[in-house]
């Protein structure tokens, strides 16, 4: 029998990682990878609960597949990530011909699973515990990520990569299923993550950015001591081979000065922050339990502006939570024009089952209402955006080549010349003419040209002083 595996990644740096981790853990156990499920004898989607337009996108690839399973019974169809662990025996109503349903903390079985359909003991099912299925410790255990088994293979570029030094969430945010879906908040042993990126950095790579559903409340507790996020950094910092360091996501309410310090003194860490702010209605944070108010977001801000004045910062908006009133919304288009973000992910509420939201809230905001908020709050998030880019016109900016941008990829293989793109250690996207040779370096860019999300430039081929704001 052979032994070929197709998986469709959705959502967000956790899933890649997640199934960067799960190939890895295949191929160990003599499976190859293959780039069409027509070619599989496995196909698994790693999938995402945030938003439910993410789930029925899911469930319409199931729906697909269902003709290639029809006529090939023996190819086995696997669901594994955040919305396995959500809808468990619901996904084998919704979709019978699935054989694996998997949660994200039991990804180590899948190598097993696949050997006891493949034997005949018919569906498998492996997800982790509920929050109430148990005590913390043992809920906990539950929802753990094994050995972390990495394949550069499966990264977007050879020269970045993602570590993972947080699992879970204990915000308990009104409308987010992942307290449910990744368990208890839990930070890995530092000596586990610092192993990881030495890993990383033997494999070539030279950027990580380091995930955690509210990153930078990582604590892992030793007896008497305690590893903070300072700490870690610090300590990342001297791994040799790794020359940037980026985090996300930011809880607004854990960016404390001593963390914002380090952010400025250590020359590896970017500074680049990612702070979801989710709206600017006190009234609408109180609704979501985000656990702070704007007074408390801007007084962060402030702090930012003055201990990394270099910094660049980007943002989350939910638009049409409930009972969000146009008031509320106008609130979030003030706090994005006085912030200026670097970009904001900008979303329309869906409710989550589950969820607090789901329970006790009315999910009385029209759909053609959360659109045009939708809409509206982008177009202002757009012009800051391009107002902030038009700043860096004249000036130069260091950049790591992450290879040719979309257009290059479609270019002549033969040609010389090939538009490549980067990003800056503020994390703005920059595109200029250039080799593939270039790619995994760190060039100087002169900045001729921006729009809302991208810097265009030519490489500098003589010194210059860069002057204002770094990129």
């Amino acid at each position: 029998m052979t032994k070929r595996v197709y998986i469709k990644t959705v959502g967000c740096q956790m899933n890649v990682l997640d199934s960067e981790m799960v190939v890895a853990d295949l191929k160990r156990h003599g499976y190859t990878i293959v780039d069409s499920p027509k070619d599989a004898d496995c196909v698994f989607y790693n999938t995402c609960s945030v938003r439910e337009h993410a789930e029925e996108k899911v469930y319409s690839a199931l729906g697909k597949i269902r003709e290639a399973k029809d006529r090939n019974p023996d190819k086995l169809i696997g669901v594994m990530g955040c919305m396995a662990q959500k809808d468990q025996e619901i996904i084998f109503k919704r979709a019978p011909y699935v054989d694996m349903v998997i949660g994200p903390g039991q990804l180590h079985t899948i190598p097993d699973l696949i050997e006891k359909v493949r034997s005949g003991q018919g569906r498998q099912m492996a997800v982790s515990l509920g929050r109430t299925d148990g005590k913390q410790a043992i809920v906990a255990r539950s929802h753990e990520t094994f050995d972390p088994l990495r394949d550069p293979t499966m990264r977007p570029t050879p020269f970045q990569a993602y570590l993972r030094i947080q699992i879970g969430c204990d915000k308990f945010c009104t409308y987010c299923v992942v307290p449910n879906t990744r368990g208890p908040e839990q930070g890995r042993p530092p000596e586990q993550i610092l192993s990881e990126a030495r890993i990383l950095a033997d494999q070539g790579c030279r950027e990580i950015t380091l995930l955690g559903q509210t990153v930078n409340s990582y604590k892992y507790k030793d007896g008497d001591h305690t590893t903070d996020m300072t700490s870690l950094l610090e300590q990342l910092h001297e791994v040799d081979g790794i020359d940037r360091i980026k985090f996300v996501t930011n809880y607004p309410k854990d960016m404390t000065e001593r963390l914002l310090i380090a952010v400025h003194e250590l020359p590896k860490v970017s500074p680049y922050l990612h702070v979801p702010a989710q709206s600017g209605s006190d009234d609408v944070l109180k609704r979501m339990k985000r656990g702070y108010t704007i007074a408390d977001y801007m007084e962060m801000f402030e702090r930012i502006e003055r201990l990394v004045p270099e910094a660049t910062v980007s943002s989350d908006f939910i638009v049409g939570f409930c009972g969000e009133t146009e008031e509320d919304f106008e609130k979030s288009v003030a706090l994005i024009e006085r912030c200026r973000f670097k970009n904001s992910f900008i979303f329309q509420y869906s409710v989550r089952p589950g969820t607090k939201a789901s329970e006790r809230l009315v999910d009385d905001i029209p759909r053609e209402v959360k659109a045009d908020r939708n809409h509206r709050l982008l177009e202002v998030q757009n012009r800051v955006a391009q107002e902030e880019n038009d700043k860096l016109i004249g000036q130069t900016v260091e950049i790591l080549v992450e290879g040719p941008s979309k257009k290059g990829q479609d270019a002549d293989p033969d040609s010389a010349t090939v538009q490549m793109i980067g990003r800056t250690h503020c994390d703005r996207i920059v595109v200029f003419d250039g080799n593939r040779r270039q790619a995994g370096q760190f060039l100087k860019i002169h900045v001729d040209d921006a729009s809302s999300h991208t810097l265009v430039g030519r490489v500098q081929t003589v010194d210059v002083v860069t002057i204002g704001m770094p990129g």
